[in-house]
């Protein structure tokens, strides 16, 4: 579907870079295809070199003209609330203190680093946890900042795990990506190298080119974990890029993060998950939403969150059941968040809620008396 562009020549329709020169970025360029609301109006003006906005056309191809609150809307396009008073005063521009004395590194885990490679994003998500990068402006780590980062990692040898991030890191050239994985790969004790990228659902374009996905290839193992939100973002172009990973051997995990208005129903969510499995895609988690400064709004309580994951039990395979997690502020880590199933325990005796309904008592033997 192209919808607003069906005057695109298919050719240049499927080319990434295509899509990332034509991103609409003011409200007038916005108007030519959608009636904004009010909100909407107010906030693009007020978000103004604090939260920008870019969408590229295949995204904005995906939103209802006629449903003010159609999810991808929700996720694209600023609104008022985003700046107002009572959001502005809660939350924090950097929750969870990634920032520290390399640049775009952060080493929260022993095991594992992340490494912003650049502040630039194909579609600036407005639920986005690092929305203070925004004020940056578009740029990617110089060769200096990424040889700091590799001489972090080479002195760290506890490290096994690589987490490459942003803004987008596949949007960067594929030269500095090369540059990057080659001397990553150099460095004998990192075991995995994984990039959280959203360009399968912003613009899977990226993974249309034969010569980008020969890159990743090369330096198996690579990982990609995304970010589908809504089924609506699982497209025909979303299942192509997925597609063409899994062939070049890179597994594709995805997390979603609960937001209000977007995904907060549990019918939903069950619908977008089914639609990630039948593509061969992993949900591995489901983020309560950070308490992000400008990004508050889209919170829900912790227990729509069990509401939602006591709806999934039972009703499709475990493979499709993610994780429910809060990362805690001040980078404590993640916790995952589940049901509460035994209603009660007597020595080895337990009851348990059935996700099928009613209860089952169940006698665990101790194996010392078997």
């Amino acid at each position: 579907m192209r919808r607003f562009f069906e005057h695109v020549p298919l050719e240049l329709w499927r080319s990434y870079h295509w899509q990332v020169q034509n991103r609409i970025r003011t409200k007038e360029e916005l108007e030519r295809y959608i009636r904004l609301t009010e909100e909407e109006i107010k906030g693009i003006e007020l978000t103004k070199g604090l939260y920008p906005m870019a969408i590229t056309p295949y995204y904005l191809s995906l939103i209802d003209p006629d449903d003010p609150r159609d999810p991808i809307r929700l996720q694209a396009i600023p609104r008022a609330v985003e700046v107002d008073e009572r959001v502005q005063s809660l939350g924090d521009p950097d929750p969870f203190r990634e920032e520290g004395e390399v640049p775009g590194l952060t080493h929260r885990y022993p095991d594992r680093v992340l490494f912003t490679l650049t502040t630039f994003c194909a579609v600036y998500c407005r639920h986005c946890m690092r929305k203070r990068i925004f004020q940056e402006g578009e740029r990617a780590r110089t060769k200096e900042e990424i040889d700091r980062f590799l001489d972090y990692v080479r002195q760290h040898e506890e490290v096994r795990d690589v987490l490459i991030s942003g803004g987008e890191p596949l949007s960067v050239s594929e030269e500095k990506l090369e540059y990057l994985l080659s001397n990553l790969r150099k460095i004998p004790h990192v075991e995995i190298v994984r990039f959280g990228t959203r360009l399968p659902v912003l613009a899977p374009q990226r993974f249309f080119d034969d010569r980008f996905l020969d890159l990743l290839e090369k330096y198996s193992p690579i990982w990609v974990n995304t970010h589908f939100n809504h089924p609506k973002e699982i497209t025909e172009e979303a299942e192509e890029a997925i597609d063409r990973l899994l062939r070049r051997g890179v597994p594709v995990n995805n997390q979603t993060v609960l937001l209000k208005g977007v995904n907060d129903r549990p019918e939903v969510m069950l619908e977008l998950f089914r639609r990630l499995l039948r593509i061969k895609v992993r949900p591995v988690y489901l983020f309560h939403c950070d308490p992000v400064k400008g990004a508050l709004h889209f919170r829900t309580s912790l227990q729509k969150g069990i509401e939602i994951m006591e709806y999934l039990r039972g009703k499709i395979s475990g493979m499709g059941i993610p994780t429910y997690a809060v990362d805690l502020p001040g980078g404590k880590g993640k916790v995952p968040i589940s049901p509460n199933y035994i209603l009660k325990a007597e020595g080895n005796t337990f009851l348990f809620r059935s996700p099928l309904d009613g209860t089952v008592e169940y006698v665990i033997e101790d194996a010392q008396i078997l």
